[in-house]
């Protein structure tokens, strides 16, 4: 059969468009934002995940450059994450060290806080220190609300015998945290190129540098962080001792 070239060109197409449909090329070889951290550097890297990420398949990211992973526990006094338990079980079988953080509401009472916490992260469970997650002030002053931010994490380092690590965002901590903090170690969250700095200039643990990142195993976005110059995973090593549940 004679077809023209028009035709030729648009016949193709067509079996291109097909091909493409049918056999779709690797979805990160499509993104240039593929080339992850991870991938260039030699920090220790891990991850965050909550019920946002839906299910994970903790086998893929058990194959990856993960070394630890903090999931949601519970927020404010009665909300509990309903992909905890799967989560921290799966995550440990794939040999991730595994910890857990409560999102922190200031206007709460903070043993109820505690005791919702406390009823999902045993710390016979843990492989990490607790983290809590301090990202709003809930309206309150900043003299108030670190009242109630710092009576939280006092009952936090008494029921758990190790001080809590903290997450919060660049701008919130200089904010509302500069100065005040200096006992705890730090993640801090902060979306850009540069490496995050202080206004009171001091040592940050753990960077969150994007919340965003690909992984394989997980669908859609999750939260990547990795350790800032010379801190180890060794530090967020939760101490057990004996006759704890």
């Amino acid at each position: 059969m004679n077809l023209s070239k028009t035709m030729r060109n648009i016949l193709n197409c067509l079996i291109v468009s097909v091909i493409t449909v049918a056999f779709p090329l690797n979805a990160h070889a499509q993104d240039d934002a593929w080339v992850e951290c991870e991938d260039t550097c030699s920090h220790i890297h891990g991850i965050d995940i909550s019920h946002y990420q839906g299910e994970v398949f903790w086998d893929h990211v058990g194959d990856t450059k993960m070394a630890y992973c903090y999931i949601k526990a519970t927020e404010g006094g009665d909300r509990i994450d309903e992909r905890y338990e799967n989560n921290l079980k799966m995550g440990h079988s794939y040999g991730i060290k595994m910890g857990s953080y409560h999102f922190y509401r200031p206007r709460t009472e903070q043993e109820v806080q505690l005791s919702n916490f406390m009823v999902q992260c045993k710390p016979s469970e843990q492989d990490l220190i607790p983290m809590i997650d301090i990202e709003t002030t809930s309206g309150l002053e900043t003299e108030e609300f670190c009242d109630s931010l710092f009576k939280f994490l006092d009952l936090v380092e008494h029921a758990y015998r190790q001080r809590p690590l903290l997450y919060t965002g660049t701008n919130f901590y200089n904010k509302h945290l500069a100065e005040k903090v200096n006992r705890y170690l730090v993640m801090i969250a902060q979306y850009t190129e540069e490496e995050p700095k202080l206004v009171d200039e001091r040592d940050i643990t753990m960077w969150q540098y994007t919340g965003k990142g690909s992984l394989n195993g997980v669908r859609g976005h999750v939260d990547k962080s990795r350790f800032m110059g010379n801190h180890t995973l060794r530090e967020l090593k939760f101490k057990h001792r004996k006759g704890e549940e």
